[in-house]
This record gives C-alpha cells, sequence and structure tokens, in this order.
C-alpha cells in the first residue's frame, strides 16, 4: 500500500481547491485549513419521513462537546440565509478571512458600529454530480444520461450545479455553473471508459465543493465498486463530514451485491447528512434523484462560531429540537468535525490545491 502523507488541518468547508480535468495524480501539494464557521445542513422529518417545515432558530439547540453554540446564521430550503449575530460567542471581534471562497465577517469599530455588512451567500445549494463512466456503465450508459438530465432540469432553488464524470481518471466536464444548458450539454458529451476510480474522484470533488460558502452537495451516480482507487473512503468521507459537504449515493444492484460497497455508500451518504440509495431499475434511479431534489429544498441550513474548546482532535456536534411539541420529530445532519492535524496516506494521491488560506 502506498505510503500516505496528507495534512488537514480543518474546521470546517471554504479553503479546499481543484483546478481542471484530470487524475487524482496530477498534483502535489499541501493544505492548511482554518475557518471560523461551522455549518449545519438539517433535515427534520416526521415518524412517515415527511418534512418538517417552519421552523425557526430557536427551535433548535446545538452543542459542540457538550458545549452550547449560538446560532449565527439561518436558512430554511431556498430561502436567503438570516444573520443572527455580528459578532463571536466570546464577545471578541470576528477575523476576517481573504482569498476566494472565505467568508466576510462584520467587525466593529471602537464604537461598536458595524464597518461593513456583508452579503450571506447566495440562497439555495450548489450541487456537484459526479457520474460513474467506468466500464461498470456500459449497459446502461444511456438511461443513466437520460436520469441526470431530468434532475439538471427539475433542480428548481439550486445556485450552481457542476457535472463531473470519473472512470480511472476524474473528468470536471462542465464547471460549476448556474446555466443549465451548459450542464446538459456536458451530461451528452460523457463517454465511457474503463476502471473505477470512485474514491480518487470523490476526494477531489469534495475538495471543489469544500471552497464553497453555504449550502453544498455532491451526488454520486455509480454503477458499480471502486476498483482503481489509492484513497481509502473513510478518509474521503471524514474530510466530507468535517467540511461541512453532503453526498448522496445513488447506486445499482451490481454495486449492492458487494456488501463492502453497501457498507461504505452507506456510511458515507449517513456521515455528512446525506442519503444513500439503491436502485433495481431505471425507474428507480429516476425516483432516487427526485428524493435527493426534494432534500436539497427542505434542509434547514444552521450555522455558528465555536465557543473556546480545549479539544484539538474529533469535537462532536449534538442537534436537537426544543419543546415538548417537537419531541416527535427526527434529526438527520453530521455529527462532528475533526479540527485536529491529522496524517494520511497516499504519496501517489497527494492532494492538489494552491496556498494555504488563513483566517
Amino acid at each position: 500500500m502506498a505510503k500516505r502523507n496528507f495534512l488537514f488541518l480543518w474546521l470546517l468547508s471554504f479553503p479546499f481547491y481543484g483546478g481542471g480535468s484530470g487524475a487524482a495524480q496530477d498534483d502535489s501539494s499541501r493544505i492548511r485549513v482554518s475557518v471560523v464557521l461551522v455549518q449545519l445542513n438539517i433535515a427534520v422529518t416526521d415518524g412517515k419521513g415527511n418534512y418538517v417545515s417552519g421552523l425557526n432558530p430557536e427551535d433548535f439547540s446545538i452543542t459542540e462537546d457538550k458545549i452550547p453554540e449560538k446560532t449565527a446564521t439561518f436558512e430554511e430550503g431556498n430561502e436567503p440565509p438570516r444573520r443572527l449575530i455580528d459578532v463571536s460567542p466570546s464577545g471578541g471581534h470576528l477575523p476576517q478571512e481573504t482569498g476566494k471562497g472565505a467568508v466576510t465577517i462584520v467587525q466593529k469599530s471602537a464604537a461598536g458600529d458595524p464597518v461593513k455588512t456583508p452579503d450571506l451567500w447566495a440562497a439555495g445549494a450548489n450541487v456537484f454530480i459526479l457520474f460513474d463512466t467506468s466500464n461498470y456503465m456500459y449497459r446502461g450508459f444511456v438511461f443513466a444520461q437520460d436520469s441526470i438530465a431530468d434532475f439538471i432540469r427539475s433542480l428548481e432553488g439550486v445556485s450552481k450545479v457542476a457535472l463531473y464524470s470519473y472512470s480511472r481518471d476524474l473528468s470536471r466536464v462542465s464547471a460549476l455553473t448556474s446555466d443549465r444548458t451548459q450542464a446538459l450539454r456536458g451530461v451528452r458529451n460523457t463517454v465511457a471508459g474503463d476502471d473505477a476510480a470512485l474514491y480518487n474522484s470523490l476526494l477531489l470533488t469534495v475538495k471543489d465543493a469544500a471552497r464553497l460558502t453555504g449550502k453544498k452537495a455532491i451526488v454520486v451516480f455509480s454503477n458499480g465498486p471502486d476498483n482503481a482507487s489509492l484513497v481509502p473512503p473513510e478518509d474521503v468521507a471524514e474530510l466530507a463530514q468535517s467540511t461541512g459537504t453532503i453526498i448522496y449515493m445513488i447506486s445499482t444492484q451490481q454495486a449492492e451485491d458487494e456488501p463492502v460497497s453497501t457498507a461504505v455508500f452507506e456510511r458515507m451518504s449517513k456521515v455528512t447528512g446525506g442519503k444513500a440509495y439503491f436502485s433495481k431499475s431505471w425507474r428507480d434511479e429516476k425516483q432516487a434523484f427526485a428524493s435527493i431534489r426534494d432534500d436539497l429544498a427542505h434542509l434547514y441550513t444552521l450555522s455558528y462560531y465555536p465557543q473556546p474548546n480545549p479539544n484539538r482532535g474529533w469535537r462532536t456536534i449534538t442537534v436537537k429540537l426544543v419543546g415538548k411539541n417537537l419531541q416527535k420529530y427526527h434529526i438527520r445532519t453530521r455529527d462532528g468535525y475533526r479540527l485536529l492535524q491529522q496524517t494520511q496516506s497516499a504519496d501517489n494521491l497527494p492532494l492538489p490545491g494552491p496556498d494555504p488560506v488563513s483566517q
């Protein structure tokens, strides 16, 4: 197994970058990430799986390592986000990040007046579609293209969409854009390839999504297990979880027949706040895409500035609903992130990226 030496120092989502199409092996650099805002995407459902709408910020209780946190921004579905606080919970002025993908924070003058009032991120989600074009897909390639095209057309309330494809290498077919026509054109330009390096490609997609603020999700359409990656799926899942990127997995019966792939897909989606779907037919796949579209439209997005916390490793996030009348509902979201500098492996698959972004 290749030796791995990745350096991750993360808290949320913004500063990972990727550039251009190509294999995961093309670049080598070391990335450091330091962020001040933790963002949660939360689905609230009743006992029948129906979405619960109309909740307010005060209906949610957030703790990090059992330390109560105060909600800084709040967004329901495709509504514009609302800023609830301008200064950090500790009472100090919030630092202002610089660089592409950074969040602008309100700073206060000596008199306590805002120096500037920045805009928050745009309403809606940024969605990356990762399409399996490996040799697993030969039999139903055209049907898969149709399902993805229908999904793109139906994405109301989504800010931008990107289409990536993968076989042994990742191809950024259509960059993140608000132009649905460009993304649809990219779907028709995809061609089937060879082996499937899903986890390599998903890692790079997570890095691209992670630099964005606001709601972001990756929809993976896979027709089979991974047979060519050097990156372990656990590393990909933890990076997505720690950067606030939701992963939805749509796979076919072929992947479901392999217990290892099934377990990986289910865990990867669960820990990031997403879902896994195993489709027995192309009709099931269309229904899975429709379910993901509805999920994105009903998520609550909350963020907070963490209170001082001596824990330098994994920080556990707990979200609860407040009030007796809300205890009957269920919550789905990620349950933590890793702050501590971590060493991981794969000399043959270094993380590409530009200079570090600091807070």
